[in-house]
């Protein structure tokens, strides 16, 4: 495990064809978390905790709690689905920087892209089944001056259907949660239990196995014949192995950054890794999210889900 962490490091570094703008590149791994303190603060009650689990309650109340986390949601939700009401919302930059950031920044750029070929707008009001699962790291694992959380959450997919997402937010310096990355999850493909502590919080993903993994299937869409270089393969009946070879015929751009690195070690033993990948930070027009697991002690890659954007 690194012993310093950073908010961005393998990152976009420039706004999005002028829709919103990323934070500059900080070297190291693109993750979202930080440096853990030498002495660890009481924390707060954390997200959907396991029986055995005792939640250290936060004297100060400074923490982010599951109940906070889902309540951000729902606010984002909200200001989501008034968003999508107001006439060529994707136009206007501020309304993207108040809902997106890294990756999730697309959904502007694609809206414009519809726009300009006289399509009908891609997006559709989220209306959430159930009660979302919040995935919550340790308050002292989050960056300095940043929060995150991921979620699981059912919904119906912009072609209608019913399916489990996952979604990650991320607030800077105190502003609200802005969604960050957000995959539907594959059919027949489930989402693993998290490895929860003590206290019912993510355990983190490994530094080294983070890189690896996303810098695989950067070199898989960029076809650069590099195939396990980074000591891990993309399984067999990936969807990124059946989609490719179509997608590539088409008007192609490689992949040359992507945002923070979010995710987890599962209940089993295996990673959990979501994250998205962007064409060009100048001018963007394809980004393509995944959710993806690595088993304990395995090399293979499975794709859990994935959203293409182009």
């Amino acid at each position: 495990m690194s012993a310093r962490r950073t908010l961005l490091g393998l990152a976009v570094v420039a706004g999005l064809a002028g829709c919103g703008t990323l934070p500059p590149p900080v070297p190291g791994l693109a993750r979202p978390s930080a440096v853990a303190k030498a002495t660890h603060a009481p924390t707060a009650p954390p997200p959907s905790p396991s029986p055995s689990a005792t939640p250290t309650p936060s004297p100060t109340g400074s923490a982010l709690t599951a109940a906070q986390a889902r309540q951000a949601m729902r606010e984002w939700l909200s200001a989501y689905n008034k968003t999508l009401k107001k006439a060529k919302w994707w136009r206007k930059n501020s309304t993207l920087d108040a809902l997106f950031v890294e990756g999730a920044l697309h959904e502007g750029v694609l809206e414009r892209n519809f726009e300009e070929l006289k399509s009908e707008p891609g997006h559709r009001p989220i209306s959430v089944q159930g009660t979302p699962v919040i995935y919550l790291p340790r308050p002292e694992n989050q960056p300095e001056n940043n929060e995150w959380f991921m979620a699981k959450a059912t919904y119906k997919d912009v072609k209608g259907h019913v399916r489990a997402h996952l979604l990650a937010f991320l607030r800077t310096d105190g502003q609200p949660f802005r969604l960050a990355v957000a995959t539907p999850v594959h059919w027949g493909q489930r989402v693993p239990k998290p490895k929860l502590d003590a206290d019912g919080y993510i355990t983190d993903i490994d530094d080294d196995m983070a890189r690896a993994v996303t810098l695989e299937y950067q070199n898989f869409w960029n076809n650069e014949k590099k195939e396990g270089a980074s000591g891990y393969r993309l399984a067999k009946d990936s969807f990124s192995r059946e989609a490719f070879p179509r997608v590539y015929k088409g008007l192609y751009v490689a992949f040359r950054g992507r945002g923070s690195v979010f995710g987890f070690r599962t209940a089993d033993g295996g990673s959990l890794f979501l994250f998205a990948m962007l064409n060009d930070p100048k001018s963007v027009n394809q980004v393509l999210s995944e959710a993806l697991f690595v088993p304990k002690g395995s090399r293979t890659i499975q794709e859990l889900g994935a959203n293409w954007f182009s």
